[in-house]
């Protein structure tokens, strides 16, 4: 059964039930599947994206990746399994994908990010077979030969699990438009994680990741492009929270989000 945030549908499972589902739909050859990583941002995102909205619908996994989704969980009385972080899941798919023979690809981040993270995890697993990485320039979505080249890569390369770190909503719009075509068995987006495992961004400090002040390290880290996200956005996600526990209504708490 899954857990209602503020009409957001979140799979309970935990992060080793997540690996497990993962890797044995890959390992099955399974249809095209996604999955979305949720945290107070999207929340904020998809009460007005009908878009966004859809392509949840649609996803085979919606795991919490924020630690504000377990506190809000738990002051619902819905308690979820515990955090299912973008990074750490990229991070230990990409070493069971070197146990198991998995092929993986890394789509996006800054220039050179996702080579240097593929330098970083291939030193880290010697079998990880990573068969491309490729960086669009701004504004791709716009350019149907750019997407056309990006398809065309990935579907050459034939990998069984995609990542693609393009930021929300985009990249989540993006592996919607395309994971059929593409015929990979497992996408997912998963933001700046190529920047955090190529140490282009410095991730916050263990013990701030397990308090849930990840937020605040990256805010300090980076004030010019997050403070609108978390300085307005934290409230915000707060009063949707509330209202949820008061009964009162969120922009679309009656509509279904996943059947």
């Amino acid at each position: 059964m899954r857990i209602n945030i503020c009409g957001v549908e979140i799979d309970p499972y935990n992060f080793d039930q997540v690996l497990e589902k993962i890797v044995n739909h890959c390992l099955e050859k399974g249809r095209p599947e996604y999955v979305v990583t949720p945290n107070a941002m999207h929340i904020l995102t998809l009460q007005k994206d009908a878009d966004f909205r859809e392509i949840y619908k649609k996803a085979f996994l919606v795991v919490p990746d924020g630690v504000s989704l377990l506190w809000a969980a738990k002051f619902l009385k819905t308690p979820l399994n515990g955090r299912v972080n973008g990074t750490d899941l990229f991070e230990k798919l990409c070493a069971i994908a070197a146990e198991k023979g998995l092929k993986v690809f890394l789509l996006g981040g800054r220039p050179g990010a996702a080579e240097k993270a593929k330098e970083v995890l291939e030193n880290r697993h010697h079998n990880l077979r990573i068969v491309g990485t490729y960086c669009p320039e701004y504004g791709f979505e716009t350019r149907p030969e750019e997407l056309g080249l990006i398809n065309f890569k990935i579907q050459s390369a034939a990998p069984d699990i995609l990542f693609v770190g393009l930021g929300a909503p985009k990249q989540e719009k993006w592996i919607a438009k395309h994971y059929l075509s593409l015929k990979v068995p497992v996408s997912l987006g998963i933001g700046v994680s190529f920047e955090l495992v190529s140490d282009m961004v410095n991730r916050a400090p263990v013990w701030m990741q397990k308090t849930g002040l990840e937020w605040l390290f990256r805010l300090l880290v980076e004030p010019q492009r997050l403070w609108k996200r978390y300085i307005l956005g934290n409230p915000a996600f707060i009063w949707l929270v509330i209202k949820q526990r008061l009964g009162m209504p969120t922009s679309f708490a009656n509509q279904e989000v996943r059947n």
